[in-house]
């Protein structure tokens, strides 16, 4: 009975590590498109989009609402003295969360350590 208790512990905190895990992968994944979208309507050339990407990822660290990165692309968007709204950012940042859960999915097929399953469907 113990046995089967350690094993059924060790296989929930395999899921929690991996969920976790991906759930990250996936938001950053989502900073860095949405980054990407925000740059192109920016004007921006792709090295300077790729740059501008990797600004709005690093923002985005502990902030799996995306509040700072919204707060960014706003401000930048003022600076260059063009509107944009709010709800229109956190909507694409919705949709893009869905592509980025399946590029993180497609990226890591296989099991990510020992003691992860393999990727499928998972919460984020």
């Amino acid at each position: 009975m113990e046995d089967t208790l350690r094993k059924r512990e060790k296989g929930h905190e395999a899921k929690y590590k991996l969920d976790e895990e991906l759930k990250f992968k996936a938001l950053a994944r989502r900073n860095k498109l949405i980054g990407l979208w925000a740059a192109e309507r920016l004007g921006m050339d792709e090295p300077k989009a790729d740059t501008y990407a990797k600004e709005v990822v690093g923002m985005g660290f502990g902030d799996s609402e995306g509040q700072s990165v919204v707060e960014k692309i706003v401000k930048d968007f003022q600076d260059r003295g063009l509107e944009i709204r709010e709800d229109a950012i956190r909507d694409e940042m919705i949709r893009l969360l869905a592509v980025a859960r399946d590029q993180v999915a497609k990226d890591y097929p296989e099991p990510l350590g020992p003691d992860h399953a393999k990727v499928g469907d998972w919460p984020v």
